[in-house]
């Protein structure tokens, strides 16, 4: 089997598995990284530049310029002929009973990003086979990182690209499922977000694709490895979370904090302090993150201020739902040594408070 998916905790060097990947290919390998994320991007090539810049056939590029790139701009003639994609519009979106050519371009011949998969998925059979042998003939091996960030027609190129002649080699972390590529699309909404999860599965009991999970965290104290594994229930199935974060604090775990001693709190730890919107944590005036720009960075410490679902998930074990719950479970996992969770009554939670000496 050609097809890789590996599902590996938050800490667990996903994207340093990507580079050694890469650094262990044949010189002349020809090897496409995608990724959605301009920061991911980046990071990639700088790591791959790194740890294999003698791997001249290795290519890093974004989700949407390889849809552009080796879909939509070679193959939209097939579709509508003598026509051609003249930039990109990323905001922008189609009027809703929209047909034809302007579905998909712009009156200035920009693709609309929401409909690009879509196009994408079109011309693979208006060219009758030719984008995908192409495809296959400029590389050999498909990786792409933070898969869980894809959604709607997307899943629909996934399959194309499983189905083919192609190494594809995926990773990600459902569990950190808080951006997608189109969240108002209606198309596999049953796959968004951490419900991915759903669609992996499928093609693995259609033996198309091999999962494998990476459980080991390098970020994380044990207890906030521990705590991080409560926030989605047992029918996820997904394994226990081994750290190996062997540092040793006066200030480690995960805790409770009544709102009169956040201040001190902060004076004290300097935590980074992480809310879902800009409409939480207004009683307290701290320098906010919001929980899915938090995705991807790592602190010592974090402050969180919860939205009513997480007191409750704490109070009385009330899981959330697969969206808030990736939030919470990326906002907790950034943190190396300490998590400290604004609650005044702690209902049924056996977390332990903070409180000032």
């Amino acid at each position: 089997m050609a097809n890789y998916l590996k599902i590996a905790v938050a800490g667990s060097g996903k994207t340093q598995s990507i580079v050694e990947h890469c650094a262990s290919l044949q010189k002349d390998y020809r090897a496409l990284v995608v990724t959605f994320t301009q920061n991911n991007q980046a990071e990639l090539r700088n790591r791959i530049a790194k740890d294999a810049g003698d791997h001249s056939g290795i290519l890093v590029m974004g989700w949407f310029m390889f849809l552009l790139r080796d879909f939509a701009r070679p193959f939209l003639p097939f579709k509508f002929t003598g026509e051609r994609i003249h930039g990109f519009n990323f905001d922008g979106r189609p009027y809703r009973m929209a047909k034809g050519l302007r579905r998909f371009l712009d009156q200035s011949g920009s693709a609309y990003a929401c409909e690009l998969a879509r196009l994408s998925h079109e011309l693979v059979e208006a060219s009758h086979g030719a984008l995908l042998r192409r495809l296959e003939c400029i590389y050999d091996l498909i990786l792409i990182d933070e898969i869980q960030d894809l959604s709607s027609h997307d899943w629909e190129i996934i399959d194309i690209l499983l189905n083919s002649s192609l190494e594809v080699r995926m990773v990600g972390d459902i569990r950190q499922a808080v951006l997608s590529t189109n969240p108002r699309s209606p198309k596999n909404k049953k796959y968004a977000y951490a419900d991915a999860l759903k669609w992996f599965r499928e093609r693995e009991v259609r033996g198309i694709l091999n999962v494998s999970y990476c459980t080991t965290t390098w970020r994380c104290h044990p207890k906030i490895a521990e705590f991080s594994d409560t926030i989605f229930n047992s029918s996820w199935s997904f394994p226990p979370t081994e750290s190996v974060n062997k540092r040793i604090t006066d200030h480690d775990g995960v805790f409770l904090l009544r709102q009169e001693h956040v201040q001190e709190y902060v004076d004290r730890f300097r935590p980074k302090c992480l809310r879902d919107s800009a409409n939480s944590g207004k009683a307290f005036d701290l320098n906010y993150t919001n929980f899915r720009l938090a995705k991807g960075t790592s602190c010592k410490r974090v402050l969180i201020v919860p939205t009513a679902g997480i007191r409750q998930f704490l109070q009385s074990g009330i899981y959330l739902n697969p969206i808030p719950a990736a939030k919470f479970y990326v906002a907790v996992t950034r943190a190396e040594q300490s998590v400290a969770i604004v609650v005044d009554n702690p209902g049924q939670s056996r977390l332990p408070y903070w409180k000032p000496k």
